[in-house]
């Protein structure tokens, strides 16, 4: 009896496609591969750029890893962990996302022939995350401290920051002029977390060099009725009243019903909706402020009375505008007119409206708690001004980062060879497959400087073993060699002002090891989509969602198509 057919074991809906095993991790593997692939090239000054035109017509040039994973729209389950990834260092650090997938991906091609030879996945991961503390460790002691500075030295520290970060953007080449702007930008927010202190203005036309630094707000000249051309543009030391309210004639609802006894009193009805108007300006204008703001519409009415008085206003303005307005100047924002008092208004030194291209900007200047800042950008092309923001808004963290954790490493590859060595040199004093394992890592993190070089149109195998012989020598002195990106040869990274924050290396191997540990550690994939009948059933019912019998026939309409 024992030998009869064991029955059949039914465990999941029919249509559920399971793999699993050592050709489901290579095939995990391969698809991380493949994304890493993608970007390679966009690493490093000389890294070249992606366009990406998606399905509404919209299209993008960058070269920034964040932007490019997010604009993929990869569909393979393992491979989305090297966009989250991306997502991770970009939100944590701002820079850095093309290196934390570039390591990842390299991590895992490292691991791919352990895991043939039949080597378990929970040895990798254990050596990886040795290896990866012990690198962390490493960086923490190669970093050099740059408190303790005068506040122009500091200054000076953080643009050579932003300009290796801004050196391998769209706008590299003029990355000194942009540098300099980002840590007057970034200086004037001061310790303040909120990126939006920080507003970047778009203006088509004109070159890179005609952007520039407001130390204050600006935005662009909103919506205007009749009436505000007669205004005054340009005040110093103006009060500032910032509203949430409309200042416009508002007529009675619809479905309103009044009824008169006597029709003269129509007029008095007409009378008590200008009186509200007139009211709510008059204390606008008693409150002595010169320029007042509002969230909401401010109408043709007021904006010929306040012409008229010499007051200048503008309604619609965007909610992150006011915010930025009143953060600068100390004005609160008010949702009534009734009881405005001084405290509540704002000041700043000097307000002008100026033209810049085909826009015009309020700008205002000189503000007193001095804590926002707005860079105008100026550039030809609509994507080339996109890809600039892009690319400020990294070394904008990049610089902020330094700022409050701050301590640099060498760029330009030489930390990554230095730390390859250091694990090298550790992994033969380890007895057992774990050099292996380790040995492999260190391999995997010199395909920075690698790619640097492959991207630059240089032999990569001929820096590289230059490198190697630098990081070897006893006394250490090469520990802050890295590739020459200008010549082909190597460098002395640190005297030549290429840095990057210490946070953005320890955060790209720490994000790029839990992921690679992530993949190796799933060793089955169940897919379990839904069955043609579930998917035609699920169409009926939204098509006929509200529609009573309706739903019935429809879905008797579509098994006839399946049967013809």
């Amino acid at each position: 009896m024992s030998n009869m057919m064991q029955p059949q074991i039914i465990l999941l809906k029919e249509g559920t496609d399971t793999s699993q095993g050592k050709a489901q991790l290579i095939s995990n593997i391969n698809a991380c591969t493949a994304v890493a692939d993608v970007v390679r090239t966009t690493l490093g000054p000389r890294g070249m750029d992606k366009l990406i035109h998606d399905d509404k017509g919209n299209t993008t040039i960058s070269n920034d890893g964040a932007t490019i994973m997010k604009l993929l729209d990869i569909v393979h389950p393992a491979a989305k962990i090297l966009v989250d990834i991306a997502k991770s260092q970009d939100s944590e650090v701002g820079d850095g996302t093309t290196t934390v997938v570039l390591l990842c991906g390299e991590f895992l091609k490292e691991a791919k022939p352990f895991i043939e030879d039949g080597v378990h996945p929970r040895n990798l991961i254990r050596s990886y995350r040795i290896a990866a503390d012990l690198a962390i460790e490493k960086i923490k002691d190669l970093a050099v401290s740059i408190e303790g500075k005068s506040m122009e030295e500091k200054k000076l520290l953080l643009a050579k920051c932003a300009s290796t970060t801004l050196s391998s953007k769209l706008i590299g080449g003029e990355k000194e002029f942009f540098s300099t702007m980002v840590v007057d930008a970034v200086t004037a927010i001061g310790n303040d977390d909120r990126l939006n202190l920080i507003g970047i203005k778009k203006v088509p036309g004109g070159t890179m060099r005609d952007s520039f630094l407001v130390n204050g707000v600006a935005f662009k000249k909103t919506f205007s009725y009749a009436g505000f051309e007669q205004q005054p543009k340009q005040f110093s030391n103006p009060k500032i009243l910032i509203l949430n309210i409309e200042l416009e004639l508002k007529s009675e609802k619809e479905n309103a019903e009044i009824r008169l006894s006597d029709p003269l009193q129509y007029q008095s009805i007409v009378d008590a909706e200008w009186n509200i108007i007139y009211d709510k300006l008059d204390k606008c204008a008693q409150s002595g402020a010169k320029i007042v703001l509002s969230r909401l519409a401010i109408g043709d009415l007021a904006t010929q009375y306040f012409a008229d008085r010499d007051i200048f206003c503008a309604g619609r303005v965007t909610e992150e505008d006011l915010q930025r307005v009143s953060a600068a100047t100390g004005a609160m924002v008010q949702t009534s007119v009734n009881n405005v008092i001084d405290e509540i208004l704002g000041t700043c030194e000097v307000f002008e409206e100026k033209q810049v291209g085909n826009e015009r900007f309020n700008i205002f200047s000189g503000c007193p708690s001095g804590l926002t800042a707005t860079i105008v950008l100026r550039g030809g092309a609509d994507q080339f001004i996109e890809e600039a923001e892009r690319s400020l808004h990294d070394a904008i963290m990049i610089v902020r980062r330094a700022m409050k954790n701050s301590t640099v490493v060498a760029g330009g590859g030489a930390i990554d060879m230095e730390i390859s060595r250091y694990l090298r040199q550790h992994a033969r004093t380890i007895a057992g497959k774990s050099q292996l394992f380790i040995n492999s890592y260190a391999k995997a993190l010199e395909v920075i400087p690698r790619q640097l070089c492959d991207n630059a149109g240089f032999d990569a195998t001929d820096v590289l073993n230059k490198l190697r012989q630098k990081h070897a020598l006893p006394s250490g002195e090469g520990s802050l060699y890295g590739v020459d990106i200008n010549t082909g040869g190597i460098v002395d990274s640190y005297a030549n002002f290429v840095w990057e924050p210490a946070v953005v290396k320890i955060n790209a191997i720490n994000a790029a090891t839990e992921a690679a540990c992530l993949v190796l550690s799933v060793d089955e994939t169940v897919k379990n989509p839904k069955s043609e009948s579930a998917q035609g059933d699920a169409a009926a019912s939204a098509m006929g969602r509200g529609r009573g019998r309706g739903r019935g026939m429809r879905r008797f309409s579509k098994t006839l198509e399946y049967c013809n």
